[in-house]
């Protein structure tokens, strides 16, 4: 089990957990060695909450396959153990995330001194502007 917080954990057999070989230059190793994590996770179907499903959806963006898969793919290190590592740490970090409910926003109206603020520097903005042209009047 994948402790994702205190009250919430993710069975690991949830998870699938594949090895690709790297792209790109990197010499014999690169060619031989499958050290490329592929972490899927089938949001749908999993024991998140509805509204956790939602925002993990919108946090992982491109990384949401079609058919509701979170993919994350992990390859910054040499060894499939460090990257294995990588995607679950990341993977733990992103549901953490879709679980905190975002604050709700209340509707505040401007202070009586901001507005005199905001009305203050109009009239000098105003005032700059009026200096610049060439035929002003004095008063």
């Amino acid at each position: 089990m994948l402790e994702i917080t205190p009250d919430f954990q993710i069975d690991e057999r949830d998870l699938q957990i594949d090895f690709t070989r790297a792209s790109g230059p990197g010499g014999q190793n690169v060619n031989k060695v499958a050290t490329v994590v592929q972490l899927r996770f089938n949001v749908g179907d999993s024991s998140l909450p509805e509204d956790a499903k939602e925002r993990l959806t919108h946090l992982a963006g491109k990384r949401i396959t079609g058919d509701g898969m979170l993919l994350i793919e992990a390859k910054r290190f040499r060894t499939r153990e460090q990257n294995r590592e990588d995607a679950i740490k990341r993977f733990v970090e992103m549901i953490r995330k879709s679980l905190v409910k975002p604050k709700a926003r209340r509707t505040t109206k401007p202070t009586k001194a901001s507005k005199e603020a905001r009305l203050k520097e109009k009239k000098r903005k105003g005032d700059v502007k009026r200096l610049r042209n060439k035929t002003f009047d004095v008063e």
